[in-house]
């Protein structure tokens, strides 16, 4: 099948073109308008979205040498992110398959990050542990199949990316927050100050990253300005350490509990390289095998999301036109198919008790 991605949940506007067996373009529009302001502005997103999309998505199809008469179908990002934001994907792909008499479905962000590894390369097969770790997301899962998944633990608090961008905040280094303090981190001791792993009671995979960033700015708030200055390195690495500590705890504890021996990492912080690095350990250490994508694909993209919807749309899972955004889904509750469409997409939430 010919299938069209479109990806506009937060700030980069995303197109790409999946031909027959091969991925055939992949296009991103970022948003640079928001550095100035240390996170993303929702208005000024949407209305970037708004003159970005048409030329991506003609940029796309361009690059794949397609028509978009010989389209089979499109795929589009419906939740979660940006309100404003998905509208102007949702909507543009809802108007573009209306004119061409195509099928469309939605996607769930999350279920492309977890698809993301399989774009380019073979990936994991089913069942395997997907760690899905952005600026808006971190959640661990058991992906029993392909489109069913088990929810093991996710934050309670901030996402582990928006805890980089604010303790970068603190440190005064640029938006995003996540590379700017990889990179100072690489100058530091980070095992200088030693930051509290936050911990669950009723859920041992669950993550908590508030009383992190609280510890450090209680710890720079206790510094001169001097020290702050001097040891800022050395607090980047700590910090570093002790988020990317729990993430590769509590992955391994999954891999443990549900005698699985495969992991994939996703999403924008999957870049990390201490992440990889730690993981990469890991894996050798206790014979998992570790996946994680490329650089382009782990960030926003279109790619994971054509992917994700070739997998419906060729099981005849489609949506209809009354599909809205869903600015706070939680993939236990994606449904975007039509009521006439087989369903075959199943998620559960359970519960690790902690011992």
């Amino acid at each position: 099948m010919n299938v069209l991605g479109i990806e506009s949940s937060c700030d980069e506007t995303a197109a790409a073109v999946w031909l027959g067996d091969h991925l055939a373009s992949n296009i991103i529009a970022s948003q640079d308008v928001h550095h100035r302001f240390g996170g993303v502005v929702p208005e000024l997103a949407s209305r970037a979205h708004i003159q970005h999309i048409l030329p991506t998505v003609e940029s796309a199809l361009s690059k794949a040498n397609l028509d978009k008469h010989d389209l089979d179908g499109i795929a589009v990002t419906y939740g979660p992110g940006l309100a404003g934001s998905l509208l102007v994907g949702l909507n543009f792909a809802k108007a573009m398959a209306l004119a061409l008499r195509k099928p469309f479905v939605g996607v769930h962000h999350i279920e492309g990050h977890v698809l993301s590894n399989s774009v380019l390369a073979a990936g994991p097969v089913p069942p395997f542990i997907s760690l899905v770790v952005s600026g808006g997301h971190t959640q661990l899962m058991l992906v029993k199949e392909w489109g069913h998944y088990q929810i093991l633990g996710r934050t309670r608090d901030d996402a582990v990316g928006e805890a980089f961008d604010k303790v970068a905040r603190m440190l005064n280094l640029p938006y995003p927050g996540g590379p700017a303090i990889e990179k100072l981190a690489q100058g530091g001791q980070a095992s200088y100050v030693r930051f509290p792993e936050g911990k669950i009671k009723d859920n041992e995979l669950d993550f908590s990253f508030s009383g992190l960033k609280t510890a450090v700015l209680y710890y720079l708030h206790s510094l001169s300005e001097d020290e702050r200055i001097e040891h800022r390195a050395d607090i980047a690495a700590s910090f570093q350490e002790a988020a990317i500590g729990a993430l590769a705890a509590k992955s391994l504890r999954a891999l443990e509990n549900h005698h699985i021996g495969q992991l994939a990492l996703a999403g924008g912080v999957a870049c990390n390289g201490t992440l990889r690095n730690k993981l990469t350990a890991l894996s050798a250490a206790h014979g998992f095998k570790l996946f994680y994508p490329p650089p382009l694909l782990c960030t926003d993209n279109a790619a994971m999301i054509a992917k994700a919807g070739l997998f419906y749309l060729q099981r005849n899972m489609t949506s209809d036109f009354s599909l809205s955004p869903r600015p706070t889904l939680p993939l236990e509750q994606n449904n975007p198919f039509s009521q006439n469409a087989k369903c075959d997409a199943r998620v559960e939430h359970k519960s690790e008790n902690s011992s």
